[in-house]
């Protein structure tokens, strides 16, 4: 597998794409997700944030939650290991719009829970601090 960076203005009439490609498209999935309107909304977001590898981005109006999690399938060398036997989505993927050169530039992405707590309240206004009195430590003897 070659390891010099390749563009795809660079490739050969001969030259397979594939050949060069690192599988960025294997590395994470994103699903859309409804359009955050209100503190419960990006409460819900905040949380998905809070299960390891997530973070959501904007793109063209849509949100979306990306989950960073490699396939199983994904060989060392960049290869499907189930080609012949690959999922429907996979199999209907195109090279001609993959990331292969892509920069993956969003209108907005978020990469923590702090993130979308920090646009909430810019968006909504700052969330008063929690009215509850703080339970007194019990001291054991």
């Amino acid at each position: 597998m070659p390891t010099t960076v390749m563009r795809r203005e660079d490739l050969g009439p001969s030259d397979q794409l594939c050949d060069y490609c690192t599988g960025r498209c294997c590395r994470y999935f994103a699903l859309p997700i409804e359009t955050p309107v209100d503190r419960a909304d990006f409460e819900n977001i905040r949380w998905y944030m809070m299960h390891g590898e997530v973070s959501v981005f904007v793109d063209d109006e849509t949100w979306y939650l990306m989950i960073h999690n490699t396939c199983d399938h994904l060989g060392d060398d960049h290869r499907c290991g189930i080609y012949d036997r690959r999922p429907d989505i996979c199999r209907n993927y195109s090279t001609d719009s993959c990331e292969f050169d892509s920069d993956a530039c969003y209108d907005q992405l978020f990469e923590s829970p702090r993130q979308i707590e920090e646009y909430a309240d810019a968006l909504l206004g700052r969330r008063k601090s929690s009215s509850r009195a703080a339970l007194p430590i019990l001291e054991t003897t």
